[in-house]
């Protein structure tokens, strides 16, 4: 039943992923093929859906795709197909951070100045970085290089218009402005590219 699919597949990615949010990317795109649930390139529309309304990242994608893939289970109307998926996704990605920051709160202060512990912290410091490189590598593979590497889509607009947002938003990061101001400046520029039909 897609429900139960839905409440393990989170499950298992929410138990497995370090550092969260881009983190998630390889083990949620992973699952999503292997189920056949979407697309690369849907997944990339939820992930920017995603990171464009308030809340956690893995709540917020594991509530889109739990709606999306319940709505489609027809033993059951659409709305509560929608809600049934979306409730079991979001309650199995946020299950084991719940379960595992109980066992730390209640274990933490005995073991902080353990080896084994403080170890464990620094191996898994590069780990949440690689992970998060990998989402970047895919994503911006799915996005600029879909149907294999060229320079076809450096010449594109799209291209040069994420390049410069991205570039204006590092220098307003490290000119220290408020990460509201970039949102809705991004947000801004991308509906006007949008209109302008710069982005197909």
């Amino acid at each position: 039943m897609i429900f139960l699919d839905l409440f393990l597949s989170f499950f298992k990615i929410g138990a497995f992923t370090f550092g969260g949010g881009y983190a998630m990317l390889p083990l949620i795109e992973k699952e999503v093929a292997a189920h056949g649930w979407m697309t690369t390139e849907q997944l990339v529309n939820f992930v920017a859906v995603s990171e464009s309304t308030p809340g956690p990242f893995a709540v917020n994608i594991a509530t889109y795709i739990g709606s999306e893939m319940g709505g489609q289970f027809t033993a059951v109307p659409d709305w509560l197909g929608s809600f049934l998926g979306s409730l079991c996704a979001t309650f199995g990605v946020v299950l084991p951070s719940l379960i595992i920051i109980l066992i730390i709160a209640k274990c933490y202060l005995a073991f902080k100045n353990s080896r084994v512990v403080k170890g464990c912290m620094t191996g898994l410091r590069p780990v949440t970085v690689g992970l998060i490189g990998a989402a970047v590598l895919t994503i911006g593979q799915s996005v600029f290089f879909a149907q294999g590497f060229s320079l076809a889509p450096l010449k594109t607009a799209a291209f040069w218009c994420s390049a410069v947002l991205c570039a204006a938003s590092a220098v307003m990061g490290f000119k220290k402005i408020h990460p509201i101001i970039i949102i809705c400046i991004s947000a801004v520029v991308g509906i006007g590219l949008g209109y302008l039909g710069v982005w197909g």
